[in-house]
This record gives C-alpha cells, sequence and structure tokens, in this order.
C-alpha cells in the first residue's frame, strides 16, 4: 500500500502557502490603506488586488501533487510589452478578480483547516505513541491527549498501540480531504476563467475563418492571373502556329512539327484549364454553386444528375466549401464506388445550406481511410458546416453537408 505523502504534502504546502498569503495581504491591506492618502498606498493597493494572479498560478501547480492534469491558465497574453499593458489586461479579466476571491477564501479560511487536519493526522497518534515515554520521564502519571491520566505501564503501552494504529489510519483519511480541498480549488480557479476561455476560443474561431477567408482570396487572385495571363497567351501561342501550319508547304517536315506543337499546346491549354478549374472555377464565382454544380457534372466520367435550387447568391466561402466537397465526393464515386450514377441535389431553407451526394455504388467508404473528405470536413468546419457521410456496405453512399449562411442581400449582388 502506498504511503499517502501527496495529500499530505498538498495540505501543508496549502497551509503554508495559505498562511503566507494571509501575511502579504493583510501588510498590503494595512500599509496601502494607511498610505492612500498621500498616494504611495494606491501601488499597494493595486498589488493588493492583483495578489491573487500569482497564488493562482502556485495553487496551479500545487494541484499536480494529486492530478497530473494540468489546470488551464485563463489569463490572456496583453498586446503589448510592459508591465503597463500586463496590468491593464489583468485588471479587465475577470479571472483576476475570481482568483483574488479564491486567494482571500484561502487566506482566511482554508488554510487554518488544512494545517489543522495535517496537525490531527500526526499529533495525535504521536501523543499516543509518547505515553510510554512521558510517563517514563515523570515517573508518576501520563496524560494522553490530556484526556485522562495513566498512571501504569500496562495502560501506557495500550495508549501506544492505539497510536500506531492510528497514525496509518488517519494518515489515509487524508486523501479523501486533499482531494475534496483539489477538487474546490480546480473548481474555482477553472470557474473565474470560462468567460476568457470562451474568449479565446471564439478568437481562435474567427482567426481560422479570416485564414481561411485569405486563403480562397489568393486562391481566386491566382486563379484570375491564369486564367487572364497565361491561359490567354497559350491560346495566342496555338493560334500562332496554327497560322504558320497554313503558311508552310504542305507535306514538308516543317508542316509537321508545327502540327505537333499546336497539338502540345492544346493539351497545355487543356490542362491549364483543369489547373483553373481546381482553383478556384470561373463560373462559380460569375454564375453561382448551381451552375457550377451543373459544370462539375458534365465533367463527371459518370452520369450525374443534379437538381440544387436555391433562391439567391450565397456568401463566397460557403459557395466554395460546398462546391469543393461534391467535386471530391465525385471524383471518389468515379475511383472507387463502382457507381452507374449519381444524383446531387442541395437548396437553401432560409438559414442554411444542404447538400446531398447520392451514389448507387457498391458502398463501404469512410473518411477515416484516406478518402481526401477529412480535409474537406475541415474546410466545411471553418465555416461552421458540418459533413456527415452514410456508406454501408453494398451501397448506396451519401454524403451531406450542412452550412449555415444566409442570402446575400439584393444591394450586395447588385454591386458585383
Amino acid at each position: 500500500m502506498r504511503i499517502p505523502w501527496r495529500p499530505a504534502a498538498y495540505l501543508l504546502s496549502g497551509g503554508l502557502t495559505g498562511a503566507a498569503a494571509f501575511t502579504v495581504m493583510l501588510l498590503l491591506a494595512a500599509a496601502g490603506t494607511a498610505l492612500a492618502p498621500v498616494l504611495v498606498g494606491l501601488p499597494l493597493l493595486a498589488a493588493l488586488a492583483l495578489s491573487g494572479v500569482p497564488y493562482a498560478a502556485v495553487e496551479r501547480r500545487r494541484l499536480r501533487l494529486l492530478d497530473p492534469q494540468p489546470v488551464a491558465d485563463p489569463h490572456r497574453d496583453p498586446d503589448r510589452t510592459g508591465i503597463t499593458a500586463w496590468a491593464g489586461t489583468r485588471f479587465g479579466e475577470r479571472a483576476t478578480w475570481q482568483e483574488l476571491g479564491y486567494a482571500v477564501l484561502a487566506a482566511t479560511v482554508l488554510w487554518p483547516l488544512e494545517l489543522l487536519a495535517v496537525g490531527g493526522a500526526f499529533a495525535v497518534p504521536t501523543d499516543l505513541l509518547a505515553t510510554p515515554l512521558l510517563l517514563a520521564a515523570d515517573g508518576e502519571q501520563a496524560n494522553p491527549l490530556k484526556l485522562h491520566a495513566v498512571t501504569g505501564y500496562p495502560a501506557a503501552l495500550a495508549c501506544a498501540a492505539a497510536g500506531l494504529l492510528l497514525l496509518p489510519a488517519l494518515l489515509y483519511a487524508l486523501g479523501p480531504v486533499a482531494r475534496a480541498r483539489a477538487a474546490l480549488a480546480r473548481w474555482l480557479l477553472t470557474a473565474g476563467g470560462t468567460a476568457e476561455l470562451a474568449a479565446r476560443v471564439t478568437e481562435l474561431t474567427t482567426s481560422r475563418a479570416r485564414l481561411a477567408a485569405a486563403f480562397d482570396a489568393e486562391r481566386r487572385r491566382i486563379e484570375r492571373d491564369l486564367h487572364d495571363g497565361a491561359q490567354q497567351r497559350l491560346v495566342a501561342l496555338s493560334m500562332t502556329l496554327g497560322l504558320a501550319r497554313l503558311d508552310a508547304p504542305a507535306g514538308s517536315p516543317i508542316a509537321g512539327q508545327l502540327a505537333k506543337a499546336q497539338a502540345e499546346a492544346g493539351q497545355v491549354l487543356a490542362s491549364l484549364r483543369e489547373l483553373i478549374n481546381g482553383i478556384h472555377p470561373q463560373v462559380l464565382t460569375d454564375r453561382g454553386l448551381p451552375d457550377a454544380l451543373a459544370d462539375a457534372a458534365d465533367r463527371s466520367p459518370i452520369p450525374v444528375e443534379t437538381q440544387v435550387d436555391l433562391p439567391g447568391r450565397l456568401p463566397e466561402e460557403a459557395e466554395s466549401a460546398a462546391y469543393f466537397v461534391v467535386c471530391e465526393a465525385l471524383a471518389n464515386a468515379a475511383k472507387h464506388s463502382g457507381a452507374s450514377g449519381v444524383t446531387v441535389t442541395g437548396g437553401h431553407d432560409g438559414s442554411r445550406l444542404t447538400v446531398e451526394v447520392r451514389d448507387d455504388g457498391r458502398g463501404g467508404a469512410d473518411a477515416a481511410r484516406g478518402t481526401g473528405l477529412t480535409g474537406l470536413a475541415d474546410r466545411v468546419a471553418v465555416v461552421d458546416g458540418k459533413l456527415t457521410l452514410t456508406s454501408p456496405t453494398g451501397g448506396p453512399t451519401l454524403l451531406r453537408v450542412e452550412i449555415p449562411c444566409t442570402l446575400r442581400s439584393l444591394r450586395t449582388l447588385r454591386s458585383e
């Protein structure tokens, strides 16, 4: 059986840090109040208000004695460097005041109870164990626990035996006490930072969406550059090669080389168009999601029927996410499903875009086995959407995308 030294150490260290906190906070409060009229005490009162921050940091470390799972620090980093920015940030956080309340509770109520629990667990058995020694030293009697007088060695030895049995019992009893104390500390230290942690989660979500929007904007810029630059030059090159073929003597070696060069230019142009379409199709920007999905269906090697009815244009990020999910689903159906047909349906209920891709293939698809849908699920999650895949063995396979979004206003559509 393991010796319960961790609960004892936790309670003992809590009593010592609580007593130290009580002393420091009392001195700051007294000195700050006395010197406040001459303004010298104002920094001391400010330090008193912030004293819960370092105390809570120590408490989070002490909790590791009982629970290896760390307690997250609820404080956010200041926007600027320097003590002024740090203090301004801390004074504006709810967690700071929650930690101050916890420090006051620990410094006034909890630390005496912790020392009493540890002291009792050691002092009571030790006093009983020392009964024979006290009797020998006094020569007449001993008073274990100040409850009754022991005048004979049989009774003194009985008290020592009781102390020997009581010592491990009281030490192990410290375990529930320490766990209850740690649970209180964890609850108080985490409850105060809920708002700050929620704000940090919101900030990270917003940052992720902002990065995704910047990525989509860069994709569109590259698509425009390729469409308006490299693609037009390739078209001009192909036309120039065609005109040169007309001027070359029929059947000559140069005519053959020009024909071969024109064919190569045509293949490069076709590949470039596929690349542009994969980056961000122009039809999606110009005509919206239904026409873009119809275009993707026309390019699919298996028959695809589309039934997408939208009352207007959706936000660009929603259209883009839905489009690329459908394209990946069509590619997976063509490569892996053995389906003879695919149906794409979609609609908007006023607050949410829903798109479904259903094929009549063999089923058994799993996004976790590298079908390419894991990345698309992350893409949908960026716009707060949800992607679900149902693919029992034997089929059919149903991919469903739900993206919360509202229609763009008519004013926005006209401005485009």
